[in-house]
C-alpha cells in the first residue's frame, strides 16, 4: 500500500495521538452521513460500488472514441477535467505530442479558460482533424466549458457531419435536467450521468475522469482497484495509527494549529505537475471557508528549488511540505562517462539518474527541516493505474476528515459563485440589472 512517512513532521507522537478521538468522531460522522455536507458523500464507498457492467459501457464507449478520432477534446473547468488530465499526465509519455504513433488520440482540454487566443489556437489545430468532444457539465451552463463547447459541437458538426458527430460527442451530465442533458438528449449523444452526490472535486472516479482516461489508453479497472484497496485501507475499522488517511488529517491539522498556515505540496517527478493542480483544488476548495484554511501550494522539484527554495528554506516559518515520493521509475537512464570532464560531474559516471534525483529529494528534505520545515512523505510504488488510483482515494478520504477537524463544511463552495455574479452583470446578463447598475456605480 502506499505509505505514510510522517517522522520528519515536527509533531510529537503524544501530539498526533491526542488527535485520535476528534478523528475518530469526523470518519463516524462521514460514515453515518451525519456531517455538514451529507449530501455529498457519494464519493466515500464509490470505488467499491462500480460494477463491472458499469466499467464495461464506458470502455464500449471510450473505444468509439478511439475508434472514430485522431483527438479528443474534454470540455470541462475544476473538477470535471483536473482529475483525468491529473492521471492521463502521470501515466503518459511526457512528449506524447511529438511521439504519438496514432495508437491512442491526442487528448486535449477546453472549457477550463475563457481565453481568446488559447480558443482560435484550439480551433485551427483542429481543423482537419478527425476530432471528438467530451463535454462535461451537470448544469451545461458555466461559462467557460459551454462557451467552448459552444464552438467544439459547431466545428465537429461541419467538419465531420452530423451523423459522425452525434457518434464523437459525448455528454457527462445530469441525469434529468440542466441545458447539457436537453442537448443530449436532443442530439441523440451517448451520454453519462455524474451523480449528484458527488462534487467535481472528488468526481475523477465517476465518468467525469473514468471515461478521458480510458479514451487515453489507460486501465481504469486497475484504477478503480487501487481506490478500492485505499477505501479498505483508510475505512473507519482500520485504527488510527495504521490508517494513513487518518494519519495525514491529523498532523496537517496539528501544524494548523502550530501556525503552519501552508502546506506545499511537492514532487520530484514533472508527471506530477497536473496531480497537484487536483489536489490544490481538492483542499482549497473544501478547507478554505469561514476564515479558516490551510493554504494548498505546490512545488515542481528540483526545478522549483532554483525559484522558490530561497523562501521555502529561510522564509517565513508558516509553511510545511507534503512530499509525494515514487520508489521505482519506468525507465532506466544511466549518467554517461566524459573524458574531459568539463562539468565536473564524472563522479556521478554510471549512476541512474533516479539515484541523483533521489538525493536530491532526500537532501532537500534534510536542508528544509534543518530550517524549520515540517515534512511528510506519501510514498508510491511507482507511477501506475493501480498506485495513482491508491493515491487519489487517499487524498480524498483525508480531505474529509481534515476538513470535518476544522469544523467547515468541506463539501460546498459558495464563495465559487461571487465572481461569477460579478462577470454577468458587467456582461449585461439577463436578470442581472440590479447587480450591473450597483457594480458600474462603484466603477464610477
Amino acid at each position: 500500500m502506499i505509505k505514510l512517512d510522517i517522522s520528519k513532521a515536527l509533531v510529537s507522537a503524544e501530539r498526533v495521538a491526542s488527535f485520535e478521538g476528534k478523528v475518530a468522531s469526523a470518519q463516524k460522522a462521514l460514515e453515518e452521513g451525519t456531517c455538514a455536507g451529507n449530501d455529498f458523500l457519494g464519493w466515500l464507498h464509490l470505488p467499491s460500488s462500480i460494477s463491472a457492467d458499469y466499467m464495461t459501457k464506458l470502455q464500449e464507449c471510450a473505444q468509439t472514441l478511439r475508434d472514430n478520432c485522431d483527438t479528443v477534446v474534454v470540455a470541462g473547468i475544476g473538477g470535471s477535467y483536473l482529475g483525468a488530465r491529473a492521471v492521463i499526465e502521470a501515466l503518459g509519455n511526457s512528449f506524447q505530442w511529438l511521439t504519438n504513433n496514432g495508437e491512442n488520440p491526442d487528448i486535449l482540454f477546453a472549457g477550463n479558460n475563457i481565453g481568446e487566443d488559447y480558443l482560435y489556437e484550439l480551433t485551427e489545430y483542429l481543423r482537419g482533424r478527425k476530432f471528438g468532444v467530451i463535454n462535461i457539465s451537470k448544469s451545461g451552463t458555466t461559462t467557460e466549458t459551454a462557451l467552448a463547447f459552444r464552438l467544439l459541437k459547431k466545428q465537429c458538426e461541419e467538419q465531420r457531419g452530423k451523423e459522425m458527430a452525434r457518434k464523437v460527442i459525448v455528454a457527462v451530465t445530469d441525469a434529468k435536467k440542466g441545458a447539457a442533458r436537453t442537448t443530449a438528449d436532443k442530439e441523440g449523444y451517448t451520454s453519462f450521468v455524474i451523480p449528484d452526490n458527488v462534487g467535481g472535486r472528488f468526481s475523477v472516479l465517476t465518468p467525469v475522469g473514468l471515461l478521458p482516461i480510458a479514451v487515453a489508453g489507460f486501465d481504469i479497472a486497475k484504477l478503480v482497484q487501487g481506490a478500492a484497496d485505499m477505501e479498505k485501507a483508510t475505512s473507519v475499522d482500520v485504527p488510527f495509527a495504521e490508517n494513513p488517511s487518518a494519519q495525514y488529517a491529523a498532523v496537517r491539522n496539528a501544524l494548523y494549529e502550530d501556525g503552519k498556515k501552508i502546506e506545499i505540496l511537492v514532487n520530484f517527478q514533472p508527471k506530477l505537475h497536473f496531480m497537484n493542480e487536483w489536489w490544490k483544488q481538492l483542499y482549497g476548495e473544501s478547507e478554505g471557508k469561514d476564515g479558516k484554511g490551510i493554504f494548498p501550494a505546490a512545488v515542481d522539484f528540483s526545478t522549483d528549488l532554483h525559484s522558490m527554495g530561497q523562501w521555502i528554506q529561510e522564509g517565513e516559518r508558516t509553511i510545511f511540505e507534503t512530499v509525494v515520493s515514487i520508489e521505482e521509475t519506468e525507465h532506466k537512464l544511466l549518467f554517461p562517462h566524459d573524458d574531459e570532464n568539463l562539468d565536473g560531474l564524472n563522479f556521478l559516471a554510471g549512476k541512474r539518474v533516479d539515484e541523483v534525483n533521489k538525493m536530491a529529494e532526500l537532501g532537500t528534505q534534510l536542508a528544509h527541516v534543518d530550517g524549520g520545515v515540517p515534512n511528510m512523505r506519501v510514498i508510491v510504488p511507482r507511477l501506475n493505474e493501480y498506485w495513482i488510483g491508491q493515491l487519489i482515494y487517499f487524498f480524498e478520504k483525508a480531505c474529509g476528515i481534515s476538513g470535518l477537524l476544522l469544523e467547515v463544511n468541506p463539501f460546498n463552495q459558495p464563495g465559487v459563485e461571487a465572481y461569477k455574479k460579478n462577470m454577468f452583470a458587467l456582461l449585461g446578463k439577463p436578470g442581472y440589472e440590479k447587480e450591473t447598475i450597483a457594480i458600474r456605480e462603484r466603477l464610477k
